[in-house]
């Protein structure tokens, strides 16, 4: 138990998003992915996900880890646009129509409430993607349901505290949504193999400095000297520890600073990819699109699905 108290102290959790959606048209997407932990509640008609198109029952939740690219479908019409990712960003207002939560309980179409929520161990590692695991349906949890609930009313009270309170009830979400993952015996492999980010204080060097040079070189001769490692040692070192070679990793929170500062800068496309250290945008804005589905330019203007208006 002291192991997971300390995943609980150690994670930084941060509210991101949310929003209350009525489904305007049903839709499947056929490769949809979250750039951020969502939480999914059902209040009304039909939620499918996945390869098998796994039912969601009213009341439950849809768990989509940060990254994780599934089959969304979303409407309980039989007749469903069928849409690549992409094409769902773009027209994303035809299939979803934000509502207040009062409407909620008076509307018997689709709806759906949605929010984003980020989740780091030492403010540095995405602690649900680091665990690698698939989207799922949290089932007989009133608790999450009334938290998500309470999230989506507190983003329409215009009073004093509100992103205090958003800030404790997104906290409480996440140690409620890691009990219920331990009591139900959830992706207990995966849990137990995130232990080496607490043991090895060398790793956790690494990642600082990944996080603080992303611009700079960070090849594995540098590594190896922050690690105090052999050079021919590090890469064997950190996949060991973490499942992912260090340069994957590195293009990886490349990749996330490119995003975050997408959301929050006017910077152009150049100057954030040599940022966040690419020297060819031409190269930089392939691998975006080829990790996230949609070019650079056209995160920048999306909303996303699980997204706050």
């Amino acid at each position: 138990m002291d192991y997971y108290n300390k995943i609980i102290e150690s994670v930084h959790i941060r509210f991101l998003k949310g929003n209350n959606y009525r489904v305007e048209k049903a839709v499947k997407i056929n490769d949809y992915q979250e750039n951020e932990n969502a939480l999914v509640l059902l209040h009304h008609g039909t939620l499918k996900f996945g390869e098998d198109q796994e039912l969601v029952n009213e009341g439950e939740i849809l768990f989509l880890p940060k990254g994780r690219k599934t089959i969304l479908t979303l409407g309980s019409s039989s007749k469903k646009a069928d849409l690549e990712f992409e094409q769902f960003t773009d027209s994303k207002r035809k299939y979803l129509q934000s509502i207040s939560f009062r409407d909620i309980k008076t509307i018997e179409e689709d709806c759906i409430s949605l929010i984003n929520f980020e989740s780091k161990v030492f403010d540095v590692v995405n602690f649900f993607n680091s665990l690698d695991i698939p989207p799922f349906i949290i089932r007989f949890n009133d608790r999450i349901a009334t938290l998500i609930e309470d999230i989506v009313k507190e983003l329409e009270n215009g009073t004093v505290g509100k992103e205090r309170v958003l800030k404790s009830l997104t906290e409480v979400l996440m140690i409620e949504l890691l009990r219920h993952i331990l009591k139900n015996r959830l992706f207990t492999e995966e849990l137990s193999t995130n232990a080496t980010y607490f043991k090895d204080p060398r790793l956790i060097d690494l990642f600082n400095y990944i996080k603080t040079n992303l611009n700079s070189d960070l090849s594995n001769k540098v590594l190896a000297q922050v690690a105090n490692v052999s050079e021919d040692y590090v890469g064997q070192y950190f996949k060991m520890l973490t499942g992912i070679n260090p340069q994957d990793y590195i293009e990886y929170q490349r990749m996330e600073a490119a995003v975050e500062l997408l959301r929050t800068s006017k910077k152009s496309i150049r100057d954030i990819g040599k940022e966040v250290g690419y020297k060819d945008t031409a190269y930089f804005c392939r691998r975006f699109k080829m990790m996230y589905g949609v070019p650079a330019g056209k995160m920048r203007r999306r909303d996303s699905l699980i997204s706050f208006q």
